[in-house]
């Protein structure tokens, strides 16, 4: 069978893109490829559960609609489904007065995005919001949220599914060929042919897109991200979201709390080059995937900005009284004992050849191809909208109301 499209990748933008690609156009023969065995087997299944609000985004980014806009759509979706979902809120903590600038910007920001019920509060405000939490000014975000996104996502999946979607789990893409009007997938397994073909590759995304001629730029350079899980018996410690105020020296978010839906508290994570695309642990190597990670010259550029950060990084990583002090500056009394080891999750950092890291969604597109070539956070939470994005542009691109007459 040749498919009039073909959606390469399981995690939840991949399968909110099916979803959407089935119901706005029941008629198309649309089939979903997935190299693993099961759906979210990589960054879909091993994020931290957050609904996010939309605050910290550039206004009129992709980042800053998509989320605010993915965010309601998930809530309708959840309570349509009857999934389970909390509103616990998130302070966003200045524990120094040299976070007090940033914090208004952030403020600014989310008003700019349109983030409903911000309030700004003083210390004593976040002490009765946390009792344990210590700041001197915090924004409290009400419509942050928790789910489970891998629930989220599977549940797109059976939608694409009841719509009459394909699925090819266990199918491993390692080129991608045009050839007489038809995108062949070519897989271990056989080749899968489309007339169309979207990716949502995640980790591997340019990769993907290199198959079809995309540029080199951005990269993934992949970032491990280890968590710890408070002790059950601390877990009053904390009742939603802390996040720390962005700090602009330093590429990534920092150490947080993430209430769990089943009850768990995440604390973390750190933010270390991982040795491997799906490296979820220190020792996990994948030598040619390192060197390719270590020759970038991005990578090397960033790496020499931020060596200090980088070694801090990695000292938090292999002593648990280091990671738990950088924890300290939100909860002081957490202590190392109350701490238990965690998941790792690793981040497909989409990445630009100065070293600058790719701070919002990217899009790319070729001769019978769509490439989603960065969609890191909040991309769970702006899976719907995203997906009505991709497929709105693979509309006037492939001209998907023509193959849905001639299907």
């Amino acid at each position: 069978m040749i498919y009039d499209i073909a959606v390469v990748g399981g995690g939840i933008v991949g399968l909110a893109t099916t979803r959407e690609l089935k119901l706005r156009f029941p008629a198309l023969r649309v089939a979903g490829v997935e190299k693993e065995d099961a759906f979210n087997q990589h960054q879909t299944g091993r994020n931290s559960g957050v609904i996010h609000s939309g605050i910290y985004y550039k206004p009129g980014s992709f980042k800053a609609k998509l989320c605010v806009e993915g965010r309601k759509l998930a809530w309708a979706y959840c309570d349509q489904k009857g999934i389970d979902y909390k509103q616990v809120g998130k302070l966003i903590v200045a524990t120094d007065e040299s976070e007090l600038g940033r914090l208004h910007d952030l403020w600014e920001r989310g008003q700019q995005n349109g983030v409903e019920g911000l309030e700004m509060l003083d210390a004593a405000g976040i002490a009765q919001r946390e009792p344990h939490c210590r700041g001197i000014k915090a924004i409290f975000s009400p419509v942050t949220g928790i789910v489970d996104w891998g629930l989220v996502s599977r549940t797109y999946a059976d939608d694409a599914k009841a719509a009459g979607a394909d699925f090819y789990l266990g199918y491993e893409v390692t080129d991608i060929k045009r050839r007489g009007g038809v995108t062949v997938l070519e897989t271990p397994r056989g080749e899968i042919q489309a007339t169309y073909v979207i990716t949502c590759g995640g980790l591997y995304s340019d990769k993907l897109a290199k198959m079809t001629g995309g540029a080199r730029d951005p990269k993934i350079v992949p970032f491990r991200g280890d968590y710890l899980i408070l002790r059950p018996e601390k877990s009053y410690l904390v009742k939603g979201n802390i996040y720390p105020v962005p700090d602009p020296e330093f590429p990534f978010l920092g150490v947080h709390f993430t209430p769990r839906m089943n009850g768990e508290i995440w604390l973390g994570p750190n933010a270390v080059l991982a040795f491997a695309r799906e490296g979820y642990s220190f020792f996990d190597i994948n030598p040619p995937e390192l060197w390719d990670a270590l020759t970038y010259p991005g990578f090397f550029k960033l790496a020499t900005k931020y060596w200090q950060i980088g070694f801090g990084e990695m000292y938090r990583d292999l002593v648990r009284s280091a990671y738990v002090k950088a924890l300290q500056r939100y909860i002081p009394e957490l202590q190392p004992e109350d701490c238990l080891a965690g998941p790792a999750g690793v981040r497909a950092q989409a990445m630009a050849a100065d070293g600058s890291l790719v701070d919002d969604f990217v899009f790319e597109g070729s001769e019978g191809v769509v490439h989603v070539r960065n969609a890191p956070s909040p991309a769970a939470t702006s899976s719907l909208a995203i997906g009505k994005y991709i497929v709105a542009d693979a509309e006037k691109r492939f001209d998907l109301g023509r193959a849905t007459v001639s299907a």
